[in-house]
């Protein structure tokens, strides 16, 4: 069973090609993000053709996450426990979607950008992802054995070998402290970041800006992650970011991250 993560930046800019990339990668499960379309504007027919399931969550031009499914899809839930809202009236955002596909529940995420240090959503940032691993860490509490996958752009580089040059982002956001400490917090609870060991660094990223040719001048970030449950890890045979995908007129600015199980599809 193959799943994947994609910020795909706009699903109806890049429907036929994310088409494409489902059948060349051979994909049974995708997490996608950044769909940037109301749930009424999603291009459903064209994953739907090729044998695939739907789930998506999106509210209007910003945001929004979907699932994508040849295995089946049960039990779509859209937010979860604690997901904090944005703004003075904490209005909720489409940002988590959760899905159990073939067995494994897979939770498509895309985590605020924080924007800049100082700004309000950088604050909410870090309460998002704390809610995350509050519920997160509930989750397996629960059932240890549970098949869970959390996928999708973190918005968060880790490491400092993840960003093509630390001076560049001194006092931005992605790097600092508080926000590696929240993720750190969050595979500390219990989750295995199961990419990293077979794409080991430095240079090895999964963003890359659209501005001043940052793809072929390898400016780039690693942000984009599956977590996954300590029984899940156990069945992880690979896992591959698939930078091709990130060249070519249309592209995302952000690449596929694939993982194969062993077992289930």
């Amino acid at each position: 069973m193959r799943i994947a993560t994609w910020n795909v930046n706009s699903v109806r800019a890049r429907g036929e090609r994310i088409a494409a990339w489902l059948q060349r990668g051979d994909i049974d499960v995708a997490a996608v993000q950044e769909t940037k379309c109301r749930d009424d504007q999603f291009p459903t027919e064209i994953f739907t053709d090729l044998g695939y399931e739907v789930a998506h969550y999106g509210l209007s031009q910003w945001n929004g996450v979907a699932v994508l499914s040849r295995v089946g899809i049960e039990d779509v839930q859209t937010g979860f426990p604690g997901q904090p809202g944005w703004g003075e009236t904490e209005a909720p955002e489409a940002r988590a979607l959760g899905a159990t596909c073939g067995g494994v529940r897979v939770w498509s995420l895309y985590v605020p950008n924080g924007r800049e240090v100082d700004d309000p959503h950088y604050d909410y940032k870090l309460r998002w992802l704390e809610a995350l691993r509050s519920y997160g860490a509930e989750l397996l509490a629960e059932d240890p054995r549970t098949q869970l996958a959390l996928c999708g752009d973190f918005n968060v580089a880790p490491q400092d070998d993840d960003v093509w040059d630390m001076a560049e982002f001194e006092g931005k956001t992605h790097v600092t402290e508080p926000e590696r400490d929240a993720f750190a917090r969050l595979v500390d609870s219990g989750f295995a970041e199961v990419v990293r060991p077979y794409t080991p660094g430095p240079g090895v990223y999964t963003f890359w800006d659209y501005k001043q040719l940052s793809f072929p001048k390898r400016k780039g970030m690693r942000i984009d992650f599956v977590l996954v449950s300590p029984a899940l890890s156990e069945r992880v045979s690979g896992a591959v970011i698939d930078r091709e995908e990130r060249k070519g007129k249309g592209a995302s600015d952000h690449a596929p991250v694939m993982v194969d199980l062993d077992g289930g599809a």
